[in-house]
């Protein structure tokens, strides 16, 4: 794994997955899942990076017009991990997302499970979850 935020933007390939730095040690079998897509795989911490450090990183990489497919991957309910799925918002505020494929995933039980964008948009806004419950 590379960190993300020491890696060169240049250092893309088509495929890029950008876990949270624990999965691999918390969540190993969802972690061989990732590998077996690509080894294209950066690490970040959130409870020790800025959101927005990351988020200007990742256009810078994205900019360069290699990468086709963009993975994210968390283990689930970490308060901080939750916020790597929040980029995307971030990424389309600033760039042209629409030739990447975006893929979101929560390792639970060392499994990959998806997560589509309208469960990240609806988590990001609490009143709106709150009608749903009710």
């Amino acid at each position: 794994m590379k960190d993300l935020l020491k890696t060169n933007c240049f250092d893309v390939e088509e495929t890029m997955i950008i876990v949270g730095s624990c999965l691999e040690q918390m969540q190993p079998n969802a972690f061989l899942e990732l590998k077996n897509i690509s080894n294209n795989i950066y690490e970040v911490c959130l409870e020790k990076d800025h959101l927005n450090m990351v988020v200007t990183k990742i256009i810078g990489m994205l900019a360069r017009g290699k990468v086709k497919k963009l993975i994210f991957a968390t283990v689930d309910k970490s308060p901080h991990c939750v916020q790597l799925h929040y980029v995307v918002k971030e990424l389309e505020n600033a760039i042209d997302l629409s030739n990447i494929e975006i893929v979101n995933y929560v390792a639970v039980d060392n499994k990959l499970i998806d997560i589509p964008i309208e469960v990240i948009s609806l988590s990001k806004n609490l009143s709106k979850l709150k009608e749903k419950l009710n």
